[in-house]
């Protein structure tokens, strides 16, 4: 059992309010996943030609001014760096590929958890209401974001494990449910260049998905592939630059909830996780309806 969390604003006017707004709803999902939380916020979009690195040092002591320095001594081009504690967001003018890589063989106790022009991405173990102290939720800004609270079931609990997970650029994806094949998925995936971080089963989902976008499905093309590829209990919220979509099995087993207004579109696996909404009264409420998706762009 997970919390899932989404919340798209459609005025420009409330962009400011999008993390007092949520943390709310992430903490309402406590009792549903107590053991680790993330969130991936999609802010404005750094200029063309820079990407936003979402980084992560765990119990490992990073001096971010020190790493900053020796990528810029590394790379010849334009890097900045803001540090949130253990976690931090790095821009570059570089070729994203490569300045991953070079983390990965210079500063390996850094994992990278996101790549994009828009997406922020903060994860960790711990208690909802304590991550989001930690890493000021409440003071994001931006035009939508992704949240989830886990309770682990079938992996370890490790940021690693901890969701959102991403793939490509500017994607992410959150689940509440359980894959029954997520070692078939990745028996098919890794020949053919899909790599994988963890063993969780989430991870798989997101993999696939990774795999028919490069192949050039849109998302919703690649969501109605996966129906017959991902096997198991699921209800999917994912994230891109310009896009909210939820979806939910067959049997749309697990629970989910989305009330939309003229202001916002928010979602959440329990209704008490949108009650303190502005116009939440005057919202339309609906529960998705199983293997039909809906999707929000901003």
């Amino acid at each position: 059992m997970c919390g899932i969390v989404g919340l798209l604003v459609k005025k420009p006017s409330l962009r400011h309010r999008l993390g007092a707004l949520m943390v709310p709803m992430l903490t309402g999902m406590t009792e549903r996943g107590p053991d680790s939380a993330g969130l991936a916020v999609y802010t404005t979009p750094v200029s063309e030609g820079r990407r936003k690195l979402s980084l992560y040092s765990g119990e490992h002591a990073v001096d971010w001014s020190e790493l900053l320095g020796a990528v810029r001594h590394a790379i010849a081009e334009m890097h900045e760096i803001e540090a949130h504690g253990n976690q931090a967001v790095l821009t570059t003018a570089a070729d994203a590929d490569q300045v991953v890589a070079w983390l990965k063989r210079h500063a390996p106790e850094v994992a990278v958890l996101s790549v994009g022009q828009s997406i922020d991405l903060y994860k960790d173990v711990g208690a909802p209401a304590d991550i989001a102290r930690r890493y000021r939720f409440g003071e994001l800004q931006g035009t939508h974001l992704v949240g989830h609270t886990r309770m682990a079931t079938e992996s370890a609990v490790t940021p690693a494990h901890a969701h959102p997970f991403t793939a490509g650029r500017d994607f992410c994806l959150v689940h509440n449910g359980s894959l029954s094949n997520p070692h078939l998925v990745r028996k098919h995936l890794e020949p053919l260049g899909i790599e994988f971080e963890t063993d969780n089963d989430t991870e798989a989902a997101c993999r696939f998905f990774e795999w028919r976008l490069r192949e050039g499905d849109d998302l919703e093309q690649a969501v109605e592939r996966g129906f017959s590829q991902l096997d198991g209990f699921f209800t999917f919220l994912m994230g891109t630059d310009q896009e909210l979509l939820i979806v939910r099995d067959a049997f749309a087993c697990k629970p989910a909830v989305v009330a939309e207004t003229d202001d916002y579109v928010a979602i959440a696996s329990e209704f008490r996780s949108l009650a303190h909404l502005p116009d939440i009264g005057h919202a339309s409420l609906f529960e998705p309806k199983p293997e039909e998706i809906y999707s929000w762009r901003i």
